[in-house]
């Protein structure tokens, strides 16, 4: 007899119009979290939330495409979550009160933490290492990482870019890290 309880009767029976892949369809959200998070992979995901950035919900829908551990809100904990087309039910998220908090949080689980910004003395993505236990850490959509989120990163990384634009939106920005980490420690581990 096969296990079950992993199912929402009502979905199961039903048409499951969530956002899932096939594999996921029916089930309780709270079974998709649990397999999920068996599965993670080691990195976390940080946003600085100090202006209700509408960003924060990409960063999160990424976060849960390319199986992050967890996603750490640092600042306001109120943001909009109609962006990560509910996919924050999916991760572990925590949130900070502070940058110190956060930062504290990083050495007691032992975690790199790495910067995503183009300013000054960021290192190219393409040439910087990226710690197999890092926390990317992306600031507002505007002014950036925060002076003192800059302060507790062991690197900041930026994206080259080819055109006219001084930056990508940090979502896009979010997805292109995220994709670079599970590149270098997932798929060329195989």
């Amino acid at each position: 007899m096969n296990d079950t309880s992993h199912l929402d009767p009502e979905l199961a029976e039903g048409d499951d119009t969530r956002n899932v892949v096939d594999h996921y369809k029916g089930w309780k959200n709270e079974s998709i979290k649990a397999d999920l998070a068996s599965k993670a992979f080691v990195y976390h995901i940080a946003i600085e939330n100090y202006q209700h950035d509408f960003n924060i919900g990409t960063i999160v829908r990424n976060a849960n495409a390319f199986n992050a551990a967890g996603v750490h809100i640092i600042g306001k904990r109120k943001w909009n979550r109609r962006g990560a087309m509910v996919t924050d039910k999916y991760l572990q998220l925590y949130h900070h009160e502070s940058v110190a908090e956060f930062a504290e949080w990083a050495r007691v689980n032992n975690f790199f933490i790495t910067g995503v910004d183009n300013i000054e003395g960021s290192q190219e993505l393409n040439k910087a290492t990226l710690e197999k236990r890092t926390v990317l850490v992306f600031g507002q959509e505007g002014p950036g990482l925060s002076e003192e989120l800059q302060v507790v990163c062991g690197a900041i990384v930026a994206i080259e870019q080819f055109g006219s634009t001084r930056s990508v939106n940090v979502g896009v920005a979010s997805g292109i890290l995220m994709r670079e980490w599970v590149r270098r420690w997932v798929l060329t581990s195989k």
